[in-house]
This record gives C-alpha cells, structure tokens and sequence, in this order.
C-alpha cells in the first residue's frame, strides 16, 4: 500500500512547526527533488533510524533539497555507521546523493 506523505505531515515528521515559511520551503524542495513521491513515505522511518547515530533529515537553508547530517561531534564508530547507513538507504531507494565538502552531510539530490 502506498501512502502519500503530505508536506504537512512531512514537516510534522522531521520536527518542524508548519509556518508559511516552512510549508513553502517544503514545497520546492518536493519540486526540485526528482522522483521525490516514489520515496518519500520512507524518510520518516529513515529519520527516527538515523536517530540512534546522532543523525536526522532536515531541510537545507542554502540548496532546495533535504539534507541527511550527523552531529558534528560524532564519533568514529557513530560517522561509520552513518555513512553504512545512508549508503545503503540510497542504493535501496536508487537516490542520487550529493556530499557536502568535508561535511557529514549529503543532500538528497532525487532518483536515479
């Protein structure tokens, strides 16, 4: 079964209050973010599994796609386990990626 995952229950999911401005944001990130329906009732879960290594899905302030980040202060084992993590998320799901330079950071470019 397939359920969509509207912009306001995607902001609610990542931890964000629903302002205009949020719900705004959300949006074009959707738009710009190709493929973005076939996986998106995924990032919930993904999020809450990116917990455990200190790590969540936000949305970017400066590019209009989400972004996967792990504290900066993480440590080894913790940034090890984030990049399995988000590896293997993306080749699940065939999503074209973007690291930040020198950043634990990736930005959830869309579908291959």
């Amino acid at each position: 079964m397939h359920l969509e995952l509207t912009p306001e229950a995607l902001l609610m999911q990542l931890g964000y209050t629903k302002t205009e401005q949020t719900l705004k944001q959300i949006q074009e990130i959707i738009k710009n973010t190709k493929g973005f329906e076939k996986f998106s009732q995924h990032l919930p879960s993904f999020n809450d599994v990116l917990a455990v290594e200190k790590a969540f899905i936000a949305m970017s302030n400066s590019e209009k796609y989400l972004k996967i980040k792990c504290d900066e202060d993480s440590s080894a084992d913790n940034l090890s386990a984030f990049t399995s993590l988000v590896k293997h998320w993306a080749d699940k799901y065939k999503l074209e990626l973007r690291q930040v330079e020198n950043k634990n950071t990736y930005y959830i470019i869309g579908q291959h």
